[in-house]
């Protein structure tokens, strides 16, 4: 058995594309038949947003799009028709736009604690299909206890922002990639995948990346 693949996504938790390219992976490792090892990265798209951001998604999108609201409607109706082809249910008029960077914080807090996937998820669901606040520290700590994490040591870690430097350093990270739109898969730290490609072209791509493996060994 070869070793498993270690796959580094760069992705933000208000990235409605992070949340399908993360599906979509996940379907393209499972058709795959090797083993895959993967680990979140923070990224923030909008780090000037407020954490209680005083208006609509399609107000949010069209300020920072610099587009007419028409077309922010159409661009949040396409990416719900598509998060929808794989198994996702976005609720836009029940999302709350806020600040990410707690909620990168909370991301690595579960990640010393091993929980760091199932983090994610819980935090792209509670985002963009339940309607709940992923930018306070409450909020935060519920959704961290909801997964099995200590409720109050995680909020003592958003407090004290214990895990801030990791995330900072995540972003460093990124911008020496020169990355600079998520989701980014990196494949065995040398292969860059861009954007939430279909699942069969991930799998395509883990094939690839095993045969290249296997031949320098």
């Amino acid at each position: 058995m070869s070793d498993p693949i270690k796959v580094d996504v760069w992705s933000d938790i208000a990235c409605p594309w992070c949340f399908i390219g993360k599906r979509k992976f996940e379907q393209g490792a499972a058709a795959f038949d090797g083993e895959v090892e993967v680990e979140y990265h923070a990224f923030e798209l909008a780090p000037d947003t407020p954490v209680d951001f005083e208006g609509s998604e399609v107000e949010f999108l069209a300020s920072h799009k610099g587009v007419p609201a028409e077309q922010a409607r159409a661009m949040i109706d396409r990416v719900t028709a598509i998060a929808e082809t794989a198994g996702l249910h976005y609720d836009y008029d029940a999302l709350q736009h806020t600040n990410t960077i707690k909620a990168h914080e909370l991301v690595h807090h579960a990640k010393a604690r091993g929980r760091q996937l199932e983090m994610v998820e819980r935090l792209f669901r509670a985002y963009f299909e339940q309607g709940r606040h992923v930018g306070r520290d409450e909020d935060l700590a519920d959704l961290a206890a909801e997964i099995g994490l200590d409720r109050e040591e995680a909020l003592r870690a958003l407090r004290e922002h214990t895990h801030l430097d990791a995330v900072r350093a995540d972003i460093e990270v990124a911008a020496a990639y020169g990355i600079s739109g998520v989701p980014f898969f990196v494949l065995d730290g040398k292969y860059g995948v861009s954007g939430a490609q279909e699942a069969a072209t991930f799998a395509s791509v883990l094939e690839q990346v095993r045969a290249k493996k296997e031949a320098a060994a």
